[in-house]
């Protein structure tokens, strides 16, 4: 039986995501803890972006202190659905 995936070839790269993953996640979480934005500090928990959300966090969505009625307001601005 061929092996498709050889996980040894790839470990240093997932290692590298995952490192860079928990690095932007742990900043992005300090923080929204300590800017007691509680609805991004799950956000930011929950939702694995490989850093993206949490980048995106730290230098430019903490502008935004969205409590959980406020969410859904942001996302149906910013985000109107497609006819």
């Amino acid at each position: 039986m061929p092996e498709f995936i050889r996980l040894s070839q790839y470990s240093f790269l997932v290692s590298l995501l995952l490192i860079w993953s928990l690095f932007w996640k742990g900043l992005a979480l300090w923080q929204a803890a300590n800017r007691r934005h509680l609805t991004w500090y799950l956000l930011i928990l929950v939702i694995n972006s490989l850093g993206i959300l949490e980048i995106a966090y730290i230098f430019y969505l903490h502008r935004f202190d969205l409590k959980s009625t406020e969410l859904l307001k942001f996302i149906h601005l910013h985000f109107p659905k497609k006819k």
